[in-house]
């Protein structure tokens, strides 16, 4: 991904900090920005304190409904309302029930996942499913590996959550994620995704800005991931911060990002930006 700075129209490349005063709206990740594993990262509650009911978190997380998140955070120190939150799990299970009320669909996720389908009036099968719907599911085994398989090669199409391979764990470890489960699927089965919910797709984004009430142009997305994050952002106009070890990083920590001087906006290249429009035009 090719990605370069660029100016407020003056010439000038504002500090991170003159951006973050300016913006009217943050939409902020979760995994490796916010918190990791089960601890807050060093500015996490400043920068939610500062910016009170003008924020919304948007995250690739597969296992958990807003709610659940939401009590989760709180056990952090963190408050933060289930309306201000946006998970790729459970805006899959809601697009599916509102946009394919009737489709039967085999549902590879989290017992809350799981729960939350049922409870919202989904058609949960084991068997002639019209969809796959994939997620972080915790007890992904061979056996699930061939059912899902043998429904894809048998017709159905195959959702999934979010592409991540990996999220930061603590330590410097990696968390296995979505991603890597879709990898070994669609090797399984010979079918490609018929659709990926999460970022950079736009619909999680545009959820945040709807819940916000918010422009794009006025919107600031901070993360760590310029794959997710940061393509996600820029592919809809809004300016993109990243924190922690990318190379695009402004800074290691949210702490950091609120107190330095770098120059934090960025721009795909021509060529980058063509590419998007390209591959999500389906998903817009």
């Amino acid at each position: 991904m090719s990605i370069a700075t660029t100016s407020n129209g003056n010439g000038a490349i504002p500090s991170a900090g003159a951006s973050l005063a300016r913006a009217r709206h943050l939409i902020v990740d979760l995994d490796g920005t916010l918190i990791r594993e089960d601890e807050p990262l060093e500015g996490a509650a400043e920068l939610l304190t500062r910016f009170r009911d003008r924020y919304v978190i948007v995250s690739n997380n597969s296992t958990h409904t807003a709610r659940g998140m939401a009590r989760r955070l709180a056990r952090m120190g963190l408050k933060v309302e289930p309306e201000h939150i946006v998970l790729a799990g459970e805006q899959t299970i809601d697009y599916m029930r509102r946009d394919h009320p009737h489709a039967r669909m085999l549902l590879a996720a989290s017992p809350v996942l799981q729960r939350h389908a049922f409870s919202i009036g989904c058609e949960l099968v084991k068997a002639q499913a019209d969809f796959v719907v994939l997620a972080l599911d915790p007890h992904f085994n061979r056996a699930r590996l061939g059912t899902m398989a043998n429904q894809l090669r048998g017709g159905a199409r195959l959702l999934v959550t979010n592409s991540d391979d990996n999220h930061p764990g603590p330590g410097g470890t990696v968390v296995p994620e979505t991603g890597a489960l879709m990898a070994a699927l669609v090797s399984a089965s010979g079918v490609a995704p018929w659709r990926i919910i999460g970022k950079p797709g736009p619909l999680l984004l545009e959820e945040g800005l709807r819940r916000l009430g918010a422009q794009a142009a006025s919107t600031i997305v901070i993360g760590d991931n310029p794959s997710t994050d940061a393509l996600g952002a820029l592919q809809l106009g809004m300016r993109c911060m990243l924190v922690g070890n990318a190379p695009q990083a402004e800074a290691k920590t949210l702490a950091a990002l609120l107190r330095t001087d770098a120059p934090p906006q960025y721009r795909l290249s021509d060529s980058t930006s063509k590419v998007c429009r390209s591959v999500f035009t389906d998903f817009s």
